[in-house]
């Protein structure tokens, strides 16, 4: 038998055939720049923070670390940004689920979208002037139910917990909304009229039908508005007492940054607050994976 001739310069793949086999086409490398991006603007700060907590100005390479959790001035951060990022986070969800089913049997679906999500155009920093003005011990709100002798002094509802609690569901809320809206518009409506068929009612339809198909699109709308309370700033300081109640981990890292001038504490701190988020959003998306992840579309099967 003759030996196989080696293949001539015209049978040989080009090398952009040859890349193409190993994944890398044209469409694939449209990624790179996004990739570099990504790099430039998160992960190298991360790493570059996570270095940094260990380079602590005085002790060990832990000693920044050792610091937060032995200090409870600044341990005790976590469990007060906890306290109010997850109420928050859960209210924002209970309220969206039925005002996102009420939208979406609306005519006017699109301009009730749009005024529901109007304070997110607003902008922290506007909100918390605006509940002052209406909050605040001279609000429009005490004066009010002064004037008509419903109290005789006013009401604290600012420069305190609830301050920051308030500020935090109007910022919150059109998030959770919009996210929730999405999920429910989703879901085919046969499959509720065909329950209604079997003679089940609202509530039935709601629990056995519309809360299993939308709990794993609420586990991820859970994590992105708990992510997005916890890292309360603004409204901490200006709503709530920086030095009481409302010292939330955020503040801890900020003074630890720009008034004593501590970066390395400062990104130890931020670590901790990264680390916390990630270990609520573990939990959250773990235990998506016990509910129901299938079709949302009706039909035979």
């Amino acid at each position: 038998m003759k030996a196989a001739s080696a293949p001539t310069g015209a049978d040989r793949p080009s090398l952009g055939q040859r890349l193409k086999a190993q994944g890398l086409d044209g469409t694939t490398l449209l990624v790179i720049p996004a990739a570099a991006f990504l790099i430039l603007l998160f992960v190298y700060p991360f790493l570059y923070g996570l270095v940094l907590s260990f380079q602590p100005r005085e002790g060990g390479t832990f000693a920044n670390y050792a610091r937060f959790f032995s200090d409870p001035f600044l341990y005790d951060t976590v469990s007060k940004t906890l306290w109010l990022a997850v109420p928050v986070t859960l209210l924002n969800l209970v309220l969206a689920v039925p005002v996102a089913l009420r939208v979406r049997d609306m005519r006017y679906q699109r301009v009730l979208t749009t005024i529901l999500v109007v304070p997110i155009t607003l902008g922290t920093v506007l909100i918390a002037e605006g509940l002052l003005n209406y909050l605040g011990p001279q609000g429009w709100l005490n004066r009010t139910l002064i004037t008509f002798g419903i109290i005789d002094r006013p009401v604290r509802l600012v420069h305190n917990y609830w301050g920051v609690f308030l500020s935090l569901l109007i910022t919150g809320f059109p998030f959770a909304f919009l996210l929730t809206l999405s999920y429910v518009t989703g879901i085919d409506r046969n499959l509720e009229r065909s329950a209604a068929t079997l003679g089940a009612g609202p509530r039935q339809r709601f629990q056995r039908i519309l809360l299993p198909l939308i709990l794993p699109g609420l586990a991820i709308t859970f994590c992105l508005s708990f992510v997005q309370a916890f890292a309360v700033f603004p409204s901490a300081v200006l709503l709530g007492a920086p030095a009481g109640p409302t010292r939330v981990i955020s503040i801890a890292a900020y003074q630890a940054a720009f008034e004593q001038y501590d970066y390395s504490l400062a990104s130890a701190i931020a670590m901790v607050m990264g680390a916390v988020q990630l270990a609520v959003v573990a939990v959250i998306l773990g235990s998506r994976n016990f509910l129901y992840r299938g079709s949302t579309a009706g039909g035979k099967g």
